[in-house]
């Protein structure tokens, strides 16, 4: 091994970091989680809806009925125990399988932030986050003779472990303004032309978006943004103007797009550019609050793992994980066409927000041998928020497709043969036809390969 590398990850810094953002992500999944649940979301978009789209591969991932409610509970008692550290590994696990497997239950559900929450967890599994500050360490100093192992109070941990934190978060910012860098983005203020104007009654504020400078504005500021922020967090003299910014941007985002939690997520995450200083004196406030001992804070024992073999295979996992992070946004190479349209490879690549795709799919039900056919109403199986999905996402639509061949099988219907004609329009052009009328979807299968059947675009977006 390098030996600088050696070097870095025998390097040691003190734990509060780490502890801080492990309390707040668990506060901010629990909120999250009740904010769902409370608005009877896990009814309307998981119980309800007898049909649901899946990821490729994860067919089996469903709705567990009004058991569903049961993994909600999984998940929200698990980011309770993180918040705590009180099992912190068995909790981490928990939250992320169960977390995970929510967000697998339905594509049309699919946001950004769920997969960054997501990766995150994993990430988390493995890091001593529940070492220092937390109920973990209450039980471990009731042990003997543990002060100089990893089961006592750790005040230090590896410094790559809250690099680590540090390194995907650079990876979605810096992803994420790459994407930016388009034609439709940054010459044609696409889409924030078309969502703004409908943001006038917003106080302060309201009328100020509706201007065509401004849309241009927040366009380039939102790229500059994304690229320029985190160097500017890491580099300590920038590093509060940074955060600044930081709030400003994720509030002002909050206020113009209904997109939950993830603003609140992202601030808080920052934090973890900070000095430990600064996260000491956090912990040293929430411990006044809680009452926790103050000589559990103030200990200077390195973190140490029990096993060598099982830490380096966790460095080996990391790495992987991290190759995949920095490669996976950029699959969409391997397609042909614009990724905008095709969508191959559009997802889990940071591309938030940049376009608005409105569609029309009606499906044809025909008899291969009789010629005899029927349209298809979609809302006979679709929720108004899968149909809207649907209507303009490639894989949603074979997907669809497949079901209704089986449905009506399934009905006695011989022979099917399932068609659509399908419009859709990309950030204010006109629409245009996306799949080919004449392609058989009951016959094409699901693949990783490219989507013939989707219609070329017609015009050009550049960029990456």
């Amino acid at each position: 091994m390098n030996k600088n590398l050696q070097t870095y990850l025998n390097s040691h810094i003190e734990a509060a970091p780490l502890a801080v953002f492990r309390v707040f992500f668990g506060i901010l999944m629990f909120v999250s989680i009740v904010r769902f649940w409370s608005y009877g979301w896990i009814e309307k978009f998981y119980i309800a809806p007898e049909f649901h789209f899946t990821f490729y591969g994860f067919s089996w991932v469903r709705p567990l009925g009004e058991w569903t409610y049961g993994l909600y509970l999984i998940c929200a008692v698990s980011s309770i125990m993180i918040a705590l550290g009180w099992k912190y590994r068995i909790a981490m696990i928990s939250f992320f399988l169960s977390f995970t497997y929510i967000e697998l239950m339905d594509k049309t559900m699919y946001l950004n932030h769920y997969y960054f929450i997501s990766i995150l967890s994993f990430l988390l599994i493995f890091l001593p986050a529940g070492h220092y500050f937390s109920l973990d360490t209450l039980s471990r100093k009731r042990k003997k003779n543990s002060s100089q192992t990893s089961s006592g109070v750790i005040g230090y941990v590896p410094r790559w472990t809250i690099d680590s934190v540090k390194l995907l978060l650079c990876i979605v910012y810096i992803y994420a303004g790459l994407a930016k860098l388009n034609s439709d983005w940054l010459f044609k203020a696409m889409p924030l032309k078309i969502w703004l104007p409908s943001k006038f009654d917003i106080p302060l504020i309201g009328n100020l978006v509706s201007e065509e400078w401004v849309q241009y504005a927040f366009s380039w500021i939102g790229a500059g943004y994304d690229l320029l922020i985190p160097f500017l967090l890491l580099w300590k003299p920038t590093r509060m103007f940074a955060f600044f910014m930081v709030v400003i941007f994720h509030v002002l985002t909050r206020v113009l797009f209904p997109i939950g939690m993830f603003p609140y997520i992202m601030i808080v995450s920052a934090l973890i550019f900070f000095e430990t200083g600064f996260h000491k004196k956090v912990i040293t406030i929430l411990s006044k609050v809680i009452k926790y001992p103050k000589s559990l804070l103030d200990v200077t024992t390195v973190w140490k793992p029990v096993s060598i073999k099982r830490y380096k295979i966790s460095l080996y996992i990391i790495a992987l994980f991290f190759c995949i992070q920095l490669l996976l946004p950029w699959r969409y190479i391997l397609y042909p066409g614009e990724l905008f349209w095709t969508e191959e490879g559009y997802r889990f690549s940071w591309r938030v927000m940049l376009m608005e795709k409105s569609g029309y799919a009606q499906f044809k039900i025909k008899d291969g041998v009789t010629g005899k056919r029927f349209y298809v109403n979609n809302a006979d199986f679709l929720t108004p928020l899968q149909e809207k999905q649907m209507s303009f996402q490639p894989d949603f639509i074979l997907e669809y497709a497949h079901y209704l061949r089986d449905h009506f099988t399934a009905q006695g219907h011989q022979n099917i043969e399932v068609y659509v004609e399908s419009f859709v329009a990309l950030n204010g052009r006109l629409s245009t036809t996306y799949i080919d009328p004449d392609v058989n979807l009951a016959e094409i299968q699901e693949s990783f390969k490219h989507k013939y059947w989707i219609k070329p675009f017609t015009d050009e977006i550049k960029g990456l």
